[in-house]
């Protein structure tokens, strides 16, 4: 399953609304998820930066899905404003870039 690597950042002081609101999201907000090839999504804090590793297996189909999709407009106007910057939902990125691989070293052999 292909991953996908993101950073965001926090408005300072929405730490705690932000591990609030994550603490079981939505279950409307799961399942379409879930139904657009998201099999997990995990979320790491430092300070107000957040990491989120997705697994999924067309990050753009994805997102350009749930960009209209109820459940997530939903969302998006609780956890939306607590960023520093909004998200577009545009789709049109792919994440971080992968720099480095310890499986993919070993198994290439270096």
């Amino acid at each position: 399953m292909p991953q996908i690597a993101l950073h965001t950042q926090l408005k300072p002081g929405a730490e705690p609304d932000y591990e609030a609101v994550h603490a079981s999201i939505p279950a409307d907000v799961a399942a379409a998820l879930a139904e657009n090839g998201v099999t997990d999504w995990r979320i790491w804090r430092d300070g107000t930066h957040l990491f989120h590793l997705i697994e999924v297996e067309d990050y753009r189909a994805m997102r350009h899905a749930l960009r209209e999709h109820p459940a997530n407009v939903r969302w998006q106007a609780t956890v939306g404003p607590l960023h520093a910057k909004a998200d577009d939902y545009s789709g049109e990125d792919d994440g971080l870039p992968l720099l480095w691989s310890l499986a993919d070293q070993l198994k290439n052999g270096a």
